[in-house]
Parts: structure tokens; sequence; C-alpha cells
């Protein structure tokens, strides 16, 4: 890479995969290995090495020692860190040469751009023809044909103007057009300025451009086709993470101001990715401003700046960027004095953190992430949507204490206390809406702390109809809701749903002649006829105690919002024997599983057996984005692979779809609607036990999980997988969202 160059001779095969190659110098008698990353390119003197078949073209290839090739190149795409030239002069010295990408300096095919689109099927011949004609026009648009048309002038009163001019004798012999229509009053100096900026814009136009402008090619046929032209790589950065090193060594300034992410590092070689590859500028400003030998990459220009945007530091100004956003819009509420409200200070530590907060909101978060590096790495905000972490922002080390304990502050927590965990809330009132935020401190290594802030946005029950659920699963829950009294549990994870679920329930018997009471920590969703109390475990008031008082003020319908303790599930259960509907949730697997758990807890099997009237788990899977969402025929294997999923004996028994040529299945695209994830919100996956005969027989005998589901799927339950892979043949998710969700 510095130029110089070593005689050799070969100590075992050469593998270019191998990332080096091992020689004996003669002179020394010595066996040494040479990293590729430290050469530019090897010469072999003895046959062409094997492998090396495959497509190839002629290009012209300058090394960064200023060495020139005229090669055939073969098989570029077949090794990582670089490829073989044939020397095209048969008086060479050398059979081959292996160049390393990094090592290149300049590489051009000798094939135009153009034939490459042809030759790829990305244009046809004549649509080629018709965009090089246009490059043509705009390479000799004369200034006069530009002011014309941009001020809706005659070309026949501007060539009149222009004659008359010249016949008076007024202008000098070389005056420019733009300056004798602005004497003639016809156009302001600024127009001819502009005129003249829009005629030096046509003529450096390249073809490329213009067949996207044209709507004849994408920017990915573009970035392509320069790549096979240029002999570089292309890299979705989608699916690439560049390296903290690789961030380290190229500021966000520079990255910004060339429009390029640098991607990894490898010994003193910087992999750059570009969107410009015709630049010649890029890789001697980029070699300059870091001090690395560059190989430059392909990717495409909205790529480039959303890494930017999410993979930097954010510095102390582009802070003061993102909280200057917002200024007076959200106010936090005391909810202990309706009048006690009190609007952000200008502190920046203050604005950025409501910033987070009201930018999580809008884009529906389910929960907020504060993650503060070890040492001097940068504190990550990562928002849960749709199930799914993404880091969002990365703020300087600087604020990491700070933000903790501003999130501390607005949770009424004690910002002395760094050892133990410590839980609190946040009301927040924001254009008009109350959102409130359950907080989560938890000391970390290093000193730390992490906050998790849960989203518990105010909002409005769902019909049954909206819920997702199959037909005959709302058909089940539907007869078990009519029913006067007994248990329904809805069970599942933190964030399945289940809280939505029971609300849609209530709202469907919510009638006047009901009386309902509600007890939730906290209430997220508020529905008129019911009576909703708010828990406060700090004060004694919990659910079991909130339950008790419910059963002396004449209910006909309860709803507890977890059952977190033996006396809360047998006080409820005792209830559903005396003549309520109760309603709980809990924390289990399944449906069978709810069952031994309460029984394990020491509820009677006996009474909770005539007290069931059906338990409903519950999971959330990342629903295809409607948007965008693409038909495709699954190959054989993938649909052995449901079938399985789903279970042999109970697929065809089912009636699901025999595999055939007709059979599609939905797969996520990715598009501006969905962030270009190919997901958009979430489909609730259910598996619906109600308390048959058989059931409530097997419970009070004490049968264990797996043989209550045995039973239940013959009585016919479908389980949480087999409701997922239902909703995979009608479209709404894929198998890897479901298997994600269930086990």
């Amino acid at each position: 890479m510095d130029g110089g160059e070593t005689e050799a001779r070969l100590a075992r095969p050469f593998q270019p995969r191998e990332n080096e190659i091992e020689v004996i110098l003669e002179a020394q008698d010595l066996r040494m290995a040479y990293p590729l990353y430290d050469l530019s390119c090897i010469k072999f003197h003895g046959k062409s090495p094997a492998g090396v078949d495959g497509d190839s073209r002629w290009e012209e290839i300058e090394l960064i020692s200023g060495e020139k090739f005229h090669v055939q190149i073969m098989g570029r795409s077949k090794y990582p860190l670089g490829f073989y030239g044939l020397p095209a002069s048969v008086e060479s010295p050398y059979k081959s040469i292996f160049f390393t990408f990094h090592g290149i300096k300049k590489s051009r095919g000798e094939k135009p751009l153009g034939r490459i689109l042809e030759d790829s099927g990305a244009v046809r011949p004549p649509d080629m023809e018709r965009a090089l004609a246009e490059q043509k026009k705009l390479r000799k648009r004369r200034v006069g044909d530009i002011l014309a048309e941009e001020n809706q002038l005659d070309h026949q009163q501007i060539d009149q103007e222009i004659t008359r001019a010249h016949s008076q004798g007024k202008i000098p012999k070389n005056v420019r057009v733009g300056d004798i229509l602005v004497a003639a009053g016809l156009v302001t100096r600024e127009q001819v300025e502009h005129a003249l900026k829009t005629q030096e814009k046509g003529k450096k136009k390249k073809i490329g451009t213009l067949l996207i402008e044209m709507g004849l090619i994408t920017e990915d046929q573009l970035l392509s086709a320069l790549a096979t032209k240029f002999g570089l790589r292309l890299v979705n950065l989608e699916e690439t993470e560049p390296s903290q090193d690789a961030l380290a060594a190229l500021p966000r300034e520079v990255a910004t101001r060339m429009q390029v992410v640098p991607v990894e590092i490898h010994g003193r070689t910087l992999v750059v990715a570009t969107s410009q590859p015709t630049d010649p500028t890029i890789s001697e400003n980029l070699r300059f401003s870091t001090n690395y030998q560059i190989e430059l990459v392909v990717s495409r220009s909205d790529q480039i700046l959303e890494a930017i945007e999410n993979h930097y530091v954010r510095t102390d100004s582009q802070v003061r960027e993102l909280i200057g956003e917002l200024s007076d819009s959200a106010i936090i509420e005391d909810e202990e004095a309706d009048d006690s409200q009190f609007s952000e200070s200008d502190s920046q530590i203050i604005s950025l953190v409501n910033k987070i907060l009201i930018d999580a909101y809008k884009k529906e978060v389910s929960d907020i992430h504060f993650e503060p590096g070890l040492g001097k790495l940068p504190l990550s905000v990562r928002y849960r949507i749709d199930g799914v972490c993404q880091v969002v922002h990365k703020v300087s080390p600087a604020y990491k204490h700070a933000i903790i304990s501003r999130v501390k502050i607005m949770a009424r927590l004690d910002i002395a206390e760094h050892r133990r965990p410590q839980s609190g809330k946040i009301l927040l009132r924001y254009e008009g809406k109350k959102v409130e935020f359950r907080v989560e401190i938890t000391p970390t290594v290093g000193g730390n702390e992490d906050a998790v802030l849960r989203i518990l946005a105010a909002s409005k029950p769902l019909p049954l109809l909206q819920m997702g659920f199959s037909d005959k699963n709302r058909q089940g829950f539907e007869e078990i809701l009519a029913k006067p009294y007994g248990i329904i549990l809805c069970v599942g994870p933190t964030g399945s749903g289940k809280t939505t679920t029971l609300h849609s329930a209530l709202g469907h018997i919510n009638k006047p002649d009901r009386k309902i009471w509600t007890a939730e920590d906290p209430v997220e969703i508020t529905q008129p006829g019911l009576r909703q109390v708010q828990v406060h475990s700090k004060i004694g008031f919990g659910f079991k105690e909130a339950l008790r008082s419910f059963l002396r003020a004449d209910p006909d319908v309860i709803m507890i919002g977890e059952m977190r303790d033996a006396e809360t599930a047998k006080t409820a259960i005792e209830a559903s024997l005396t003549g309520h509907l109760v309603f709980s949730t809990l924390h289990t697997n399944s449906a069978p599983e709810t069952v031994v758990r309460l029984i394990e807890m020491g509820m009677d099997a006996f009474n909770f057996a005539d007290a069931m009237l059906g338990i409903l788990a519950q999971r959330l899977a990342r629903r295809l984005c409607e948007q965008c969402r693409a038909p495709y025929q699954p190959s054989r294997q993938e649909y052995d692979e449901l079938v399985h999923a789903y279970g042999e004996k109970w697929y065809e028994k089912h009636g699901l779809p025999v595999y055939e040529d007709g059979l599609k299945l939905m797969k996520p695209v990715g598009c501006r609607t969905c962030n270009n994830t190919g997901y958009r919100g979430r489909i609730a996956i259910h598996e619906l036990l109600t308390g048959s005969e058989p059931l409530k027989t097997g419970i009070k005998k004490g049968m264990m999980a797996q043989d209550l589901r045995n039973l239940a799927i013959e009585e016919g339950m479908t389980t949480l997988k087999m409701d997922g892979i239902q909703k995979v043949f009608a479209g709404h998710t894929d198998l890897q969202q479901v298997l994600r969700v269930c086990i």
C-alpha cells in the first residue's frame, strides 16, 4: 500500500478467502505471511491461478501508488477482498494480478453505463436513445431558450431585441444575451442568473440522473450499474450495522457534508459507503480527512442519510437542535392536585426528555428505554414499536446522568438513591390529551441506572369484531360473556393486550341494567357506565381491598386488573360462585397452564371448576403492512413447516389449505408507511378454553396441563400457535412472527 514492491516465492498456494498470502523471501531465507489489507496487488509470474473463471470484461485500473493496468477482469464478485485481472499485453511479465479492493484508486470499465443498463434489462434501447437525445439537448440549450420558457417570453421577441440591439451598435460585440434582455427590460438580473445556473446544471447532468428523472430506471438500478462499471460492492445499509471503530474514524460533520457513511475498518483500510461513485474527489478527500486508505462501496442515498442519523452520537449542538423543536407544548401534571400544573423550564435536559416522551407517544411506542453506556459510551434511547426494540437516539455521555435524574424527578423518585430499583409514574398532558408513563429505574454496572417507561395513553375500548378474533373464538367468547355469573380470565405476558380485551368484553355487556365495578393499576381505558377505581398500593389500597369493597357495593360484574396473590384469587372465585360475573388477568403462558397454576396457588379445584366460564390466552404478533405486503407461492419446505407447527394430526381435520399451485401466502416488502420494515401494527392471537363438562371433570380430577391441553383440543380449542397459523394463511402475518410469540 506504500508503493513498495517485494519479490517472493509462494510458501503455499494462494487462497484469497484466507485474507493473507504466505511467501518465502529467498534473499533472507525467511517465511512471511502478509495480510491482504497491507497489499494493493499481487503479481503472479506463473500460470493463472485456478478458479478465476466467470464473467469477464476489460477495465482500466489505477492503484493508490499511481501504477496503472489495462486488464481483463475475471469473477469480480467471487472473493470478499479483491479479484483477479489478466494483463492485456502479451508481453507483460505477469500472467495474472490479484487486485485488492482497498488498493484501487480508480477503476473504470470500458463498457458505457448505458450499455450496462441495457444488458441488465433495466432500460430498453429506444428509451436509452431518447434519454441520450435529451442529454444532448440540455448540453446545447441556450440561455435565451431557458429565459423564454421560465418567463413566458416569445422567442421571436427575444430574437428581434437582440438583432435591434446589435444593429444600433449600443452594446459591445461579445456581450451576453442576458445583458441585452435586461437592458431591454424583458427580464431581471436575478432571472438571468437563475437561467445561467439552469444551463450549467443541464450541461453537467449525467445520463443516470436523467434516466431516473424520466422514470425509466430506479436509483437501485442505477447504483447497481455504477457498481458494475466502477468495480465496487453494493451494500444495503438497512442490513449492515456500521462498527463503532469506523464511526469514530470519520467525524459526523465530514460524513454529513460528503454524504457518506463509514462501514468498517480492516487494518489501515476504512470501508465507506457512498451514493456518488462517479465523484473522483471522494476517496482523496476521505483519505486526507481520516489518514486511512479508503475502500468505497455503493449504497442508496436515503439509506446513507438514515444511517448518519441513526448511528452517530449527537453532538451538543445537535441535542440543542433536537430539544429546540419543543417549547411549551407539553405540561407535566401533578396527579395529587389538579391545579398544580407547571410548564417545563428552558433547561436543555428538561426539554430533551420532554421531546423524547412526546416523540415516542406520537410514534405509538409502547416502551421507552434509556440505556447509559459504560464510561464514555453514549446513552442509547430505544423505542419498542410493535413489540420490537430499535435504537432511535444516541445522546452524548455528558448528558446521561442528568437525563436519568430528570426522569426520576418527573416520576417523584429519590434522585440521591442509586443502589436500589425504584418505581413511579409520570403524568403528562399533550395537546389536550392525558398520557401516563409508568417508570422503572434499575441500577446497572458502572454506576449507571437504566430507565424504562411504559406508555399508558388513554384510549377507548374496541368492539369485539375489531379485536382480531377468529369467527369461532369470537362466537365462543360471546357465549360465555352472556352467562350471568362465573369467572373469565385473560392470560398472557405483559404487553399482550389483556386489559384491552377485557375492556372490549366489558363494553360488550355494558348495559344500564348492570352495575360494573373495575379495579385497575393504572386505569388505561375509560368508558361510560363503568365505575372504575385506581388502586394505590402505597396507601394499602390494593386489588384485594378493592375486591372486598366491591362485594359490599351491589355489583353485577367485577373486573380485577390482576390476581397478584392467592387471597385475591380465592375471593374472586368465591364472588363468581355467589352470583357475580368476574373478570381478571394472570401472567401465565397458556389457558391450560392457568388452571394448574391456580390450583397450585391453593385454589379449591372443585370450586374453580364450577366457577370457570373460560380462559382466554392471548399474544400480539406483528401484522404485515397492508400497504406493501405481497403474495407469493410458498415452497414445499415452508408449507411443511407450517403443517408441522400446526400439528399434522389436526391440520387436515381443521380443514386448512392443501399444497397446490394456487396456494398463496403474504410476505413483508417494506414501504414508507411501515418505515421499510414490512410490518405495521399488531394482530392478536387467541387460545380460548371454555368450561365444558369434560374439562370441568378433568380439573376436578387434577389433570396436568398437557393432558388438559389435549382434552381441550379434542373439545374444539385451537391453541395460540394454531390460531396464529390460521392468520398466516389469511395473510395477516407470517410464520416467523407467530413463532416469535408462541412456543
